[in-house]
């Protein structure tokens, strides 16, 4: 498996499963929702008003990361060669919106990058330094 293919579905599975400490929730619709210490990192939504495409029909597919700022999450929304994208349901709420069809616009290495990243936004302070310190290159 190379680090720089394109990421697919699979792959947020994977990466998020292997973060430590984390647990797997299913909403009520099945949708998978990837928690560390209780709280959300990678969620797997249902099919929402707020996130529709030009014909206004609901995406099926839509995956929500968190992030750690508000700056972080303009940065990815607002650059234009990425497949991220944000609602106003979702103002002031430090995550970001992609499309599973639209995440082999991205790489598996970029996927993971985002997914360590959602997880490190959400762990408690010990796990995060504890990660960081066995990760450090």
């Amino acid at each position: 498996m190379t680090a720089d293919r394109p990421a697919r579905v699979e792959d947020v599975h994977e990466l998020a499963q292997a973060m430590p400490h984390v647990t797997v929730v299913h909403g009520s619709r099945g949708h998978a929702v990837y928690q560390v210490g209780g709280k959300s990192f990678v969620f797997f939504r249902t099919p929402r008003p707020d996130a529709v495409d030009a014909a206004g029909q609901k995406l099926p597919d839509v995956i929500m990361f968190w992030v750690e700022s508000e700056a972080d999450k303009l940065a990815l929304v607002q650059d234009g060669t990425t497949p991220f994208f944000t609602t106003p349901h979702f103002d002031g709420h430090n995550s970001v919106l992609v499309q599973a069809g639209r995440l082999g616009e991205i790489s598996r290495q970029e996927l993971a990058e985002l997914v360590q990243d959602a997880w490190l936004a959400q762990a408690s302070a010990r796990r995060r330094a504890a990660w960081l310190a066995a990760h450090q290159a």
